[in-house]
């Protein structure tokens, strides 16, 4: 982590109120792929400020936020305001070009691994599995935003071909961890871990997998 971030997150810490946590099982000397509720920006925060193991995470983040050159679009087509505001059009002239003053340094001080959405995919695939080599966990937001403060109901899957790629690193079979950023009760519930079947295609169990995650991180009951 870089001094930067290291700075912002001493400054940050004491206004973050979600700071214990509430395991349902021990977590392991083993790595682990922890899926965790968006809440905006909050989220991403959380797990890198207050979480109890943040200082041997490594965060899955959109290349859109961390890129200058790519920043003032991506923040205009990721709802950070409603589109039906009166002051949208001002919105729109000012907070991306604020946000491309800040937010990028902030994000590459951070422990992030930047997700590309193209074939650069396997850039992000190959440093996940290098933190992960480390023992670091990986942190991914699989909500899909779909308007001002509202996700779509199924979740972004396509992370769960690390769990395959790790599996054939080391033959072993990764744990995912759901967890629950619930503000309301300041805490992060943590819930059991889910595994891949090894004996099944990965795309017959993705479905299963994401509702079980789908249904943690909202703080709902699993089927």
């Amino acid at each position: 982590m870089g001094e930067l971030f290291n700075f912002l997150s001493r400054v940050a810490y004491p206004f973050l109120p979600v700071k214990k946590a509430e395991f349902a099982e021990p977590v392991g000397e083993e790595p682990v792929i922890f899926l965790a509720n968006h809440l905006g920006a909050v989220g991403p925060m959380y797990m890198s400020v207050t979480f109890p193991l943040r200082d041997n995470v490594a965060i899955w983040c959109n290349e859109g936020m961390m890129d200058e050159k790519l920043i003032v679009e991506y923040v205009r087509h990721d709802w950070w305001w409603r589109p039906e505001s009166k002051l949208a059009s001002f919105y729109s002239a000012t907070i991306p070009y604020i946000a491309k003053a800040i937010v990028p340094k902030v994000l590459r001080s951070a422990p992030t691994i930047a997700v590309c959405r193209d074939a650069r995919i396997m850039t992000t695939m190959r440093k996940s599995m290098k933190a992960l080599r480390e023992g670091k966990h990986i942190v991914i937001f699989p909500e899909l935003p779909d308007g001002h403060d509202s996700h779509a109901e199924y979740l972004q899957m396509g992370w769960l071909n690390l769990t395959a790629m790790y599996k054939r690193a080391t033959g072993k079979d990764i744990r995912m961890i759901p967890v629950y950023i619930d503000e309301d009760a300041r805490l992060f519930r943590v819930g059991k871990s889910i595994q891949a079947d090894p004996d099944v295609p990965l795309k017959e169990q993705e479905t299963h997998i994401e509702r079980y995650i789908a249904a943690c991180i909202r703080g709902e009951q699993p089927e």
